[in-house]
């Protein structure tokens, strides 16, 4: 596998046929949703937006979608909703986020080569603003769809969901999650993925009685106690569970340990905290019970629980839609925003350029001809062409 990197210099200039999406006004960048979505991708990536840094980029997006005289258009923080209203027959919400994990020296995005096929390289490209850009372009140009669209752009995914927008959403609009469909555009490799398993965050603490480490025998090691939690996981086998036909893996792993307070002093606390992804067949109190019982006889706190949402493919628009785009559905191993319409009664999918490996990796990477292709499939559903 043959790459090249090509930096900001390498770009061929503009020219009539190509420019860059992303302008500024006044100091403020302005995104131009005339070109292409692969541009846009670019131009939205190069806006950073870290989790609780959206500002930006929400007024960018806010800038460009309330102009359009087909679209209504609401505000709330930082998340963008724009909606037809058109009187069709059914409803479709089409959604993505706009915030990313932290930067680590990948941005601005760079254009590169993998065996002679052109990708966007940089923070956001896959998870999931090219997904995204999409979006922001269909909402733009489709004017006149088949079904009435809802197209929701939020804040705050990439952190704990009570802070996400469209926590904050249900809460102030719940009117605006209704649909007969919905479509997260998280990447997807192109592919369809039904449901998402659902995770839990628990803390296993263990305890003891400190001491000077020179008399370590005056107290008791709580690190040490935690001995047994750390054989439990290593020794845990995860279970892979069929759901309406497709195989969600689960998995409990530990994902920090913290313990002590000064280097001459026995700890007499340690903390394992746990990560459960399970299958959306559990609910979240059973996904609870089984991390419990797995660390039965330590004291097990729960800290973070989200559902998991069945894959959600047997309602008639759904699978016209899986039709449409020539997809094989597979199961998503991640949790995503899906399980927030499922709860609500929207069958839901994951749909969107970018694989889904790559996420918050540092050499995250989209293909261009994914882009193109989303773009392309999800046009020609939403206008019956």
């Amino acid at each position: 596998m043959h790459t090249r990197l090509s930096g900001e210099r390498d770009r061929p200039p503009r020219t009539k046929g190509r420019a860059d999406a992303l302008d500024r006004l006044d100091g403020m960048p302005t995104l131009d949703l005339s070109l292409s979505a692969a541009d846009i991708t670019r131009a939205i990536c190069d806006i950073p937006s870290v989790s609780d840094d959206e500002r930006m980029l929400a007024d960018a997006i806010e800038a460009a979608i309330r102009p359009l005289p087909h679209l209504e258009v609401h505000r709330d923080g930082d998340t963008i909703v724009a909606r037809t209203a058109l009187g069709r027959a059914q409803r479709v919400v089409i959604a993505g986020h706009i915030d990313t994990v932290p930067l680590n020296g990948n941005l601005p995005t760079r254009d590169i080569e993998i065996d002679g096929e052109p990708f966007i390289w940089g923070r956001g490209t896959v998870d999931m603003k090219a997904g995204t850009a999409v979006q922001l372009k269909l909402a733009a140009e489709l004017s006149d769809p088949v079904v009435d669209i809802t197209w929701i752009w939020y804040d705050h995914e990439e952190v704990e969901a009570s802070r996400s927008g469209l926590t904050r959403l249900a809460a102030t609009r719940p009117d605006l999650f209704e649909g007969d469909f919905a479509i997260l555009g998280e990447p997807s490799n192109g592919q369809v993925e039904g449901g998402c398993n659902g995770t839990l965050r628990a803390v296993v603490r263990t305890h003891g009685r400190r001491s000077h480490s020179a008399r370590a025998w005056m107290g008791v090691n709580a690190i040490h106690a935690a001995a047994p939690v750390l054989a439990r996981l290593a020794a845990y086998e995860p279970q892979e569970i069929v759901v309406d036909g497709l195989a969600y893996r689960e998995g409990l792993n530990a994902v920090r340990v913290s313990g002590g307070v000064a280097g001459n002093v026995i700890p007499d606390l340690c903390e394992v905290e746990v990560n459960f992804r399970f299958a959306p067949s559990r609910s979240g109190a059973e996904a609870a019970d089984h991390v419990r019982e797995v660390f039965d006889g330590f004291e097990v706190e729960v800290t973070d629980l989200a559902q998991g949402a069945r894959p959600g493919l047997d309602s008639p628009i759904a699978q016209d839609f899986v039709r449409a785009v020539g997809a094989v559905p597979q199961p998503k191993y991640g949790w995503t925003d899906v399980a927030r319409f499922s709860a609500l009664g929207v069958p839901a999918v994951n749909y969107g350029p970018g694989d889904p490996s790559l996420a918050h990796h540092d050499e995250e990477r989209v293909a261009v001809a994914q882009i193109e292709s989303c773009e392309r499939s999800l046009r020609a559903w939403l206008t019956a062409g």
